[in-house]
């Protein structure tokens, strides 16, 4: 297994012999206005140029996950760069619709029983905030990959710690975790994915795994730092456990 923080929520990953680009975010720096009612309202998005070139990001991809349409994981520049027949899976029936809309010939909807080319790829739920915002946030979902020659890989996607995140922990014992961390929020609502608090009770479910935290410092509405939670997760004595990755960076498993 190897996975590669491109920016933001976008990663690549190689499991069992198949590259994949998870939530494609792809335009230059800059390039859309901010999320409103949030920090740093004056800075377009994403704040952050790509680590690499778009061509070596898409070379060779097998397959696209897409957790939810929202531009910072599914944007314009990814519509128009990824060859219309690759495969992408998406959440539902709503959001597969949509991207055939912009021409891609190829989508399916996971489910818990996708499978692709002998990798299990079984969707896990997701709760984009707590509360009020939850209704304005929209459905998302996560996904956990299993293959025989492989490690169980759980990608979390946008969501808060809750009980379906323990639940999928439990049944699935992942080894890898891969967690949007930025605690990102507006001006009011909370947080809308995890912060350190709900990294640390990840931690706590899972004290064997490795933990990757990504989502961060990418788009406008962020309020956790990288430095921030490698100095709590320090504190709190869970540091060998967690990654924090630059954009770019990459691991092996």
């Amino acid at each position: 297994m190897y996975i590669q923080q491109i920016r933001n929520a976008t990663l690549v990953v190689e499991y069992a012999g198949k590259r994949f680009l998870v939530d494609p975010m792809l335009a230059e720096k800059g390039s859309y206005p901010p999320f409103p009612n949030a920090p740093r309202e004056d800075q377009n998005n994403p704040l952050v140029s790509l680590p690499t070139t778009i061509d070596s990001i898409i070379q060779n991809i097998d397959a696209v996950i897409v957790t939810h349409l929202h531009y910072d994981h599914w944007d314009e520049a990814a519509k128009e760069v990824l060859p219309k027949e690759i495969k992408i899976f998406s959440q539902n029936e709503e959001d597969a619709t949509e991207i055939r809309n912009a021409g891609f010939q190829n989508v399916d909807i996971l489910t818990e029983d996708t499978v692709f080319d002998g990798i299990q790829l079984k969707k896990t739920k997701g709760e984009h905030g707590r509360g009020e915002v939850l209704k304005m946030a929209g459905q998302v979902c996560g996904v956990v990959f299993t293959h025989e020659s492989e490690k169980t890989l759980y990608i979390a996607g946008d969501t808060v710690w809750y009980d379906a995140v323990q639940g999928v922990i439990d049944i699935h014992q992942p080894e890898v975790i891969v967690l949007n961390a930025g605690d990102n929020q507006f001006n009011q609502g909370g947080s809308l994915v995890m912060g350190k608090d709900d990294v640390y009770e990840v931690y706590k479910a899972a004290p064997n795994a490795k933990i990757i935290a990504v989502h961060m410092e990418a788009v406008n509405h962020w309020t956790l730092s990288r430095e921030e939670l490698k100095s709590f997760a320090d504190e709190k004595g869970f540091l060998s456990n967690i990654l924090v990755p630059d954009d770019g960076e990459a691991y092996s498993f």
